[in-house]
């Protein structure tokens, strides 16, 4: 992508969300066996763009290191849909509220994603949205261990889209990555970062 997202790229961004709707595709943090659709589990995240006066940044959650699934690894804020939710949008502002104490009317939600299929067994929606700061986080020590961000051009800027690849029980698996500094974001944080910015090329 071309745009170095200034400040004003904002805008664009809310024009953007406003009139074209979301590939109706996805794709996958690993290839291969995947679960069947109809057991998959309804979660949403957050996917917040912080309107930061120098330039937008997206915030990330690094997972504590005692948690069983995905412990350590960077991800957005969010979870799995609970009977009270509204919908996507509610499911992914309570679960950031909860997460790291973003109150849910300082974000503006500009719409959804591509549903991003896990092999884990999720059907997650994310969610983007601006966050206007200042604002003062209250992350929760059992599940998340740090909070930062990462300036949204880079995030966008396809030569920093890795491919990589493991063997996984016995099965080769490959997935998205895009290192950032000291921090390593892969998986399906990655995927949906992909996604966001096929999306957003998609003019």
């Amino acid at each position: 992508m071309a745009a170095d997202f200034s400040g004003s790229d904002l805008a664009w961004l809310r024009r953007h969300f406003s009139r074209a709707q979301p590939p109706a595709g996805t794709i996958y943090g690993d290839h291969g066996t995947r679960p069947s659709a109809e057991t998959l589990r309804a979660a949403s995240v957050l996917v917040p763009i912080v309107a930061r006066p120098e330039e937008p940044t997206v915030l990330f959650t690094q997972r504590t290191a005692h948690l069983k699934s995905h412990s350590g690894q960077i991800s957005f804020p969010g979870g799995r849909a609970e009977a009270h939710d509204a919908d996507p949008e509610g499911t992914a502002l309570r679960e950031t509220w909860e997460e790291v104490g973003l109150p849910p009317e300082r974000v503006e939600v500009l719409g959804r994603l591509s549903e991003y299929h896990t092999r884990t067994g999720y059907r997650i929606t994310p969610v983007v949205g601006i966050v206007q700061p200042p604002f003062d986080l209250k992350p929760d020590d059992n599940e998340v261990a740090e909070v930062f961000e990462v300036p949204l051009a880079f995030l966008l800027d396809a030569r920093n889209h890795e491919r990589h690849s493991r063997e996984y029980e016995g099965e080769q698996r490959h997935y998205f990555a895009i290192p950032y500094r000291d921090r390593y974001i892969w998986g399906a944080t990655a995927g949906m970062l992909v996604n966001l910015y096929r999306y957003l090329s998609d003019r």
